[in-house]
């Protein structure tokens, strides 16, 4: 699927919106969940669905607090600047080089923390965390989205065989995020095969 730059400038500031209340709404909710756990060990969150599907499996790991905090506090704050900067740009303000490449750095390092949380959900804790698995799809969207922009305004400059993958991408972008998911799906079908594979009758 194809898009034009100004298609991509236009859709930008919504998609900020849209992912970014998602992502706020998702790291609410897991830290209500994860206070009331704090005052009751025996509190079971809303999401716990199964052995599998279980947010409390998730919330009560090392990796949940990755940097000495909840991981929650990331998305709050993180999401809150992906909310105001689609705002900034739906209101017509036109953002500085330096700001882009800062939300590109935090949109970086979002996508690869994302994808490290991945990881260790399906191998180290062997559990999925519904809100989690959204806030996964959310981040790489608009990490993804984000980066074709920066390329494309040339805040990211690339130069020979890079130019042409950035062309590549920009004409394929929608192609390339349903198969980034699928990839991730197939990992946790894989993963998790034993347990969804009799219930899907297989």
């Amino acid at each position: 699927m194809k898009f034009k730059s100004m298609t991509l400038s236009r859709a930008l500031p919504w998609i900020l919106i849209v992912i970014g209340v998602i992502g706020l709404v998702c790291s609410f909710i897991l830290t209500v969940d994860k206070m009331h756990v704090l005052h009751d060990p025996s509190y079971k969150p809303g999401c716990d669905l199964n052995p599998i599907l279980s947010c409390g499996s998730v919330m009560n790991s090392t990796q949940a607090s990755a940097l000495g905090f909840e991981n929650t506090f990331i998305g709050l704050a993180g999401f809150a600047v992906v909310v105001t900067t689609g705002v900034v740009l739906l209101a017509g303000a036109r953002l500085k080089r330096w700001y882009w490449l800062g939300l590109q750095a935090g949109l970086t390092f979002g996508v690869l923390f994302v994808h490290w949380l991945i990881y260790n959900s399906l191998y180290r804790i062997e559990s999925l965390c519904p809100f989690c698995m959204v806030t996964w799809v959310i981040v790489i969207i608009g990490f993804w989205y984000v980066t074709l922009y920066n390329i494309h305004e040339k805040y990211i400059l690339l130069q020979g065989r890079m130019q042409q993958a950035a062309a590549f991408a920009r004409r394929h972008h929608l192609d390339i995020l349903i198969f980034w998911f699928l990839v991730i799906l197939a990992l946790i079908l894989n993963k998790f095969w034993y347990y969804f594979g009799p219930k899907l009758g297989f």
